[in-house]
């Protein structure tokens, strides 16, 4: 059943009576588990299962990158890229997370405000979500600026930022950066399953798209390349701001290498720069999408997110937030916890796969019976329903729906439900095997928030291998809700029922009436996600919505909705 662990969270471990089972075919013989103490085993005893790289290997397509080395070429990898992912980059991350936050909020008012103080009914919330990540990751990947429709260039702007940020493409070219940037991420599964050569020759739209943007993807990449070597070997001082790829190329160029410290080639650059903007764009992008949907199903949650808003902000310009004094605060408050139930609910990796060790078996603890696994054994960590395990969270029946646990209800407030024990989330980081190969070492979950049992919350997996940018995802998230929803609010639209003059004359109960289909019909939606290499709408699906100023709205307002 494919997306079987999306569509049936957690009830096949529960039929079968066990967070851990084999599932045994002609093919090969696959443990699954959500159980949190056997995937904090694996996920922390790199050397013993390890990260099925077997699975990832077409992300190689542009070169070896993080994602898809193990041992000590991963190793390589790892200590040179994860040395982007600091607190300074995460302040520039978020300062331009504010700007294209600003810039997509007026883009959506400056042409469709209506007198209603509203937007009109947007059905493209997830492309623009993915252009909101885009242009994000332009400049944190590439040092780039890249702009909304209608936003004009600044005068001063740098000239090779100029050239690349335009919505035009350059001579040369038949495709903008921002432009190939996107169709090759939205063709993404094409280029990686089918052959390149009958790719360019297939007589589909779809598959001239992909080619086309392939070509100019990686003509920029070798301009980038060519341009920021040259800015190494010149003297060129490094640029205030974010960029992976150049600080990339400074790694390699601007140090010879060690027994300990190999360099990068070009095509390991690329690849690398190539990978952390895969990983960047949909996961965030998605994460931000539902999170927007969920707060305009339950309103509640949002006039509480705009309360923690107002108090942290006081109504002050976003341009003029620190980050150093605002993201701990942020993500200790009803932002942070908005973002992590999002995420606990829809992880963008549903299912993480690893491997036993081809060397040797290893022994695997359940419950404190010994377990010997087979060398070569695949393994899949069951994300989405190890976050739905009622085992590893506390819960109550939901008022919601009547089921006896409230797992699968959006609630960011369950984050402020006490922690029964520190003991198992709060493990020295040296348990986990490997050491420190660099990146982000802190929880990921605010230290004043609920910590779960660690192994039961994973959505940038954990241990060694944890996600390089997940620091950098949720400063982005956190930084795009709080702007947003200190001078907005988000309403389902209404439009199959009823016209806004219709809405107008309605009572309030009426309304309530009204608001409960769309609330129903945006839960079925999200129903529908499917994971392909993220978990996202297909297909056209959409949540309609609306948003509209503070103070104007029809629904979200005083109307006490479920």
């Amino acid at each position: 059943m494919p997306n079987w662990e999306y569509l049936t969270r957690t009830e096949e471990f529960e039929r079968l009576g066990s967070d851990t089972f084999h599932l045994i075919t002609p093919g090969a013989v696959t443990l699954f588990s959500c159980d949190a103490e056997v995937i904090h085993q694996v996920t922390t005893r790199r050397d013993a299962f390890a990260k099925d790289t077997t699975q990832y290997g077409l992300l190689a397509m542009f070169g070896q990158n993080v994602l898809v080395t193990d041992g000590a070429v991963w190793k390589m990898h790892r200590k040179t890229t994860s040395a982007s992912f600091n607190e300074k980059n995460a302040a520039h991350t978020f300062a331009e997370a504010i700007y294209q936050t600003r810039g997509l909020m007026a883009m959506y008012f400056g042409d469709n405000e209506s007198a209603s103080g509203s937007t009109g009914t947007i059905n493209t919330i997830e492309e623009d979500t993915r252009s909101w990540a885009l242009n994000i990751i332009g400049y944190v990947g590439f040092g780039l600026r890249l702009f909304w429709p209608g936003q004009k260039l600044p005068e001063d702007l740098d000239p090779r930022i100029a050239k690349y940020g335009s919505f035009e493409p350059p001579p040369g070219y038949t495709m903008s950066f921002g432009q190939s940037l996107a169709v090759l991420l939205e063709r993404l599964v094409a280029l990686l399953a089918i052959p390149w050569p009958l790719l360019k020759i297939l007589p589909f739209h779809f598959a001239k798209e992909a080619w086309s943007a392939k070509e100019n993807y990686l003509k920029y990449m070798d301009e980038f390349l060519k341009a920021k070597v040259d800015d190494v070997k010149t003297g060129v001082k490094e640029a205030e701001g974010m960029d992976i790829m150049g600080q990339l190329v400074r790694s390699s160029y601007a140090r010879k290498a060690t027994k300990d410290c190999a360099k990068l080639d070009d095509s390991e650059i690329i690849g690398n720069a190539f990978i952390m903007t895969v990983a960047g764009h949909e996961t965030t992008a998605n994460t931000l999408h539902f999170t927007l949907a969920e707060l305009a199903i339950n309103p509640a949650a949002q006039r509480a997110l705009q309360q923690d808003i107002d108090s942290l902000f006081k109504g002050s310009d976003p341009s003029t937030w620190n980050y150093e004094q605002l993201v701990n605060p942020m993500l200790a408050s009803y932002i942070g916890a908005c973002v992590n139930e999002t995420l606990r609910l829809m992880p963008p990796v549903t299912q993480m796969p690893k491997v036993v060790s081809r060397d040797s078996e290893q022994v695997l603890r359940i419950k404190d019976t010994q377990h010997v696994l087979p060398a070569g054994l695949m393994i899949s960590l069951v994300v989405l329903s190890a976050q739905r395990n009622p085992r590893s969270w506390p819960t109550k029946p939901s008022e919601r729906t009547g089921a006896p646990t409230d797992l699968d209800d959006f609630l960011p407030e369950r984050w402020y439900r006490a922690t029964k024990s520190q003991e198992n989330q709060e493990q020295a980081s040296e348990e986990d095997e490997g050491g420190d190969e660099g990146g982000y070492q802190g929880s990921n979950t605010s230290a004043s928030l609920y910590r779960p049992v660690r192994g039961s919350y994973i959505p940038f997996s954990d241990g060694p291998r944890s996600c390089l940018g997940r620091r950098i995802a949720m400063v982005e998230m956190i930084a795009a809700l709080a702007v947003i929803f200190q001078q907005y609010s988000v309403e389902l639209a209404v439009d199959n029922w009823a016209n806004d003059q219709e809405v107008e004359k309605m009572t309030d109960e009426e309304r309530r009436r009204l608001y409960a289909k769309a609330q129903e019909r945006a839960r079925a939606t999200i129903g529908k996600a499917t994971s392909i290499i993220t978990l996202k709408l297909n297909d056209g699906e959409h949540v309609p919505v609306r948003f509209v100023r503070r103070g104007c709205e029809r629904f979200v307002g005083d109307l006490e909705l479920s």
